[in-house]
C-alpha cells in the first residue's frame, strides 16, 4: 500500500492500481512494443496466461509520499531510445499526478529488448 497525505486525510493506493495505470500509459507510447517481466513470478504468470498482464515489468517504490517507477520495456528497431524514454517519463509523471495527486520523483526506463 502506498499512502498519500492530503489536507483532508490519508489516501491509500494499492501498488497494483498504480502498476496497471502506468502500464496502460507506457504500452500506448509510440515506439514501445511491449513490457518485459521483471521477476520469475511475472514470467511464470505470462507463460500460463493467454495475454500479457498490463502491469508486467513495472515496479513502484514509495518513500515519504514520493514515488519512483522502474520500467522494463521492449522498443521498436530504429527508434530513438532517448526520445522514447523521455516521452514515457513525461507521460508517467503527468498521468500519476493527474489521477492520484502523487508526485513521481523518478522514472527509470530499462530497455530490455529491441524488435523489428
Amino acid at each position: 500500500m502506498l499512502s498519500y497525505e492530503t489536507r483532508l486525510g490519508t489516501i491509500d493506493f494499492a501498488e497494483s492500481y498504480l502498476s496497471k495505470l502506468i502500464g496502460n500509459e507506457v504500452t500506448s507510447c509510440f515506439g514501445v512494443v511491449g513490457m518485459v517481466a521483471r521477476n520469475p513470478k511475472q514470467k511464470i504468470y505470462n507463460k500460463f496466461s493467454k495475454e500479457e498482464s498490463v502491469d508486467t515489468g513495472i515496479k513502484v517504490y514509495e518513500n515519504a509520499g514520493i514515488i519512483t517507477v522502474e520500467l522494463h520495456i521492449v522498443v521498436t528497431y530504429g527508434m530513438n531510445i532517448n526520445a522514447i524514454a523521455s516521452s514515457i517519463t513525461e507521460k508517467v509523471q503527468y498521468v500519476v499526478k493527474e489521477k492520484t495527486g502523487i508526485t513521481v520523483d523518478k522514472v527509470i526506463v530499462k530497455v530490455d529488448g529491441i524488435k523489428e
